[in-house]
């Protein structure tokens, strides 16, 4: 792919430090690739980052055509930059742009673009400890109609910015509200996607937690109100009477690359994964035997987070005394271990960019 480049005339500063955040900041450059019917996806450029414009009836503003994906670039101590299981982002991508009817993408050339966009901000990667490079790849429809149907033109963009932890509280349990009232998603849906809907349809829940002191949802299916699936921005998985569980990907929950190599790492370190359901009822029952060891969510932004509290029908439900478990402690540090170099990738799982 021939890739071609405008140079910014002005740069920004680089923020640093306990200021960085999440989400707050974006480089210097993008990557832009566009789609039509005759061409193809065409025109791959990476230019300075700047507002695109967009007529008023663009499709994806009404009818909400786009999909998205999240990674990261990773600094190791001795100066080489590594993505950490890319590939497996790029096929989500082209699955949540099938289910809507998104023209696919050759993915070794999105992998291409990825790198070439990083390689380009690589002075943007933080060094300091849990910080990183976010990456945001995402497609919109652009065709200018109010009409509902798949657009016939499409923008495929690429942002990088450097993050720090996801969470303020950092890796110390988190306190999840658990919703019976809204649904994200049910099977047969758009679940499985990332999808800009989704996310739209989880707000209301998240605010009603928020203004609660929580700091995440934890959804329950969207037929049966009992059935665990996923928390806002992680997979969640529970160490019950000894085994690590996890929901089943049912159609409504979104198959997560850390879930997928959570679940990896678990067996490999010989402990016994289910995937299966998990009702909230077997959850309490399980809390009032003294059987629900640990719980935790994982996913991109987070990596690995312990949740210490669930509240259910206002009821507290407090886990491993509000502390971080054994199983949740060794899966972070040996997947942080790994994205960032430290320990050997004995799965093949990094990437080197630089």
């Amino acid at each position: 792919m021939n890739i071609s480049f405008t140079e910014s005339k002005h740069l920004k500063d680089k923020p640093w430090g306990k200021a960085l955040g999440f989400g707050k900041h974006t480089t210097d450059y993008m990557f832009i690739m566009d789609y039509n019917e005759e061409n193809g996806w065409y025109d791959p450029k990476i230019v300075p980052y700047s507002p695109i414009p967009l007529d008023p009836s663009t499709c994806v503003l009404h009818y909400g055509q786009g999909v998205f994906e999240g990674l990261k670039a990773y600094k190791t101590d001795d100066g080489r930059i590594l993505l950490f299981r890319p590939d497996q982002n790029v096929k989500r991508l082209n699955s949540s742009c099938d289910r809507t009817c998104i023209p696919m993408m050759d993915e070794d050339d999105v992998l291409e673009a990825i790198k070439a966009l990083v390689k380009l901000e690589k002075d943007w990667i933080p060094e300091d400890e849990g910080t990183s490079l976010y990456i945001r790849p995402f497609v919109i429809a652009t065709d200018p109609f109010l009409g509902v149907h798949p657009s016939h033109t499409y923008m495929f963009m690429i942002i990088v910015g450097p993050v720090g932890n996801y969470y303020p509280s950092g890796l110390n349990p988190v306190k999840i509200f658990v919703e019976d009232e809204y649904v994200r998603a049910a099977p047969g849906g758009t679940g499985t996607a990332k999808t800009m809907g989704n996310y739209a349809a989880s707000l209301k829940a998240q605010d009603k937690a928020e203004k609660k002191g929580f700091i995440q949802v934890l959804w329950l299916d969207g037929v049966h109100r009992k059935y665990v699936e996923e928390v806002g921005a992680m997979n969640v998985f529970f160490k019950i009477d000894g085994k690590i569980v996890t929901p089943n990907l049912s159609g409504s929950i979104l198959s997560g690359i850390t879930r997928m190599s959570c679940i990896e790492l678990l067996k490999k370190r010989g402990y016994d994964v289910e995937e299966r359901p998990i009702s909230i009822d077997e959850l309490i029952e399980a809390h009032a035997n003294g059987k629900l060891e640990e719980s935790f969510g994982t996913g991109t932004a987070a990596v690995i987070s312990p949740i210490g509290e669930l509240m259910y029908k206002g009821r507290d439900y407090v886990i491993n005394n509000g502390k971080i478990g054994e199983v949740t402690s060794m899966l972070y540090d040996t997947l942080t271990g790994i994205q960032f170099g430290r320990l050997d990738d004995e799965f093949g799982w990094t990437v080197e960019v630089i």
